[in-house]
């Protein structure tokens, strides 16, 4: 039977420090050393192979809108779906979405609540309530609230945008269920952690949070690769 892993005393930083932003396999590695010097955990996943590449986004208020549309669908139906909506939209800022008539949108297959999601969205960043340009100048937990603020932007499309739109490296989406997975494979517990205890976990790891998910993300397929299960 696996046995749970007690996490290392490691004091963290305090949570307005950031590192540098993830916009480069350099900046990635940077990350990944400070990461396994922080925590003898992280050391031992990357030691195993855990290695992520790095993955980028569109910044800005398209980034936003993609992963919008992207949240509880296949991957080929959200694809289908970017594609009638940036050929009907194709300059997609916020204003051309506020201008947009709620036919065309829905003609590109977007639910109700995705228009009104992005909808809000655009209306924040417009109004200067959402500085989505200058969010990863922000401590992540300040950025993260700014985002959730928004009608129909979740903790997870909040999280996912921070570190793969913008690179910030202490973004942390704890409620990602792969996550939670890899978190329980890697310290040896029995359940997945929930969110909450994912998240006190990551103090651990900060300001490199960001780091930590994409080491777990590419442990998880590691493990799984490892005991031929296939990956979602």
């Amino acid at each position: 039977m696996r046995t749970t892993t007690t996490p290392p005393a490691i004091r963290p930083p305090e949570a307005g420090v950031t590192g540098p932003l993830l916009d480069s396999e350099a900046a990635l590695r940077e990350g990944m050393a400070a990461l396994a010097a922080l925590d003898p955990v992280m050391a031992r996943l990357v030691a195993e192979g855990a290695h992520p590449v790095l993955r980028k986004r569109a910044a800005g208020f398209e980034g936003l809108a993609g992963i919008v549309v992207g949240q509880q669908i296949s991957t080929a139906s959200a694809a289908a779906i970017w594609g009638r909506l940036t050929a009907s939209v194709p300059d997609l800022t916020a204003e051309a979405l506020t201008a947009a008539p709620d036919e065309i949108l829905r003609a590109a297959g977007l639910s109700a609540p995705k228009i009104r999601a992005l909808r809000a969205a655009a209306d924040a960043v417009i109004s200067g309530a959402l500085p989505l340009e200058t969010l990863h100048a922000l401590p992540a937990d300040a950025a993260h609230r700014l985002l959730v603020a928004v009608h129909g932007i979740g903790p997870w499309t909040a999280d996912v945008y921070l570190l793969f739109c913008l690179g910030h490296p202490d973004a942390f989406p704890a409620g990602d269920l792969a996550l939670q997975e890899a978190a329980r494979l890697a310290e040896g517990l029995e359940t997945r952690p929930k969110a909450a205890a994912l998240t006190a976990r990551a103090e651990a790891w900060r300001p490199w949070r960001g780091v930590a998910a994409m080491v777990l993300w590419a442990y998880y397929r590691v493990a799984k690769a490892r005991d031929g299960a296939p990956l979602s």
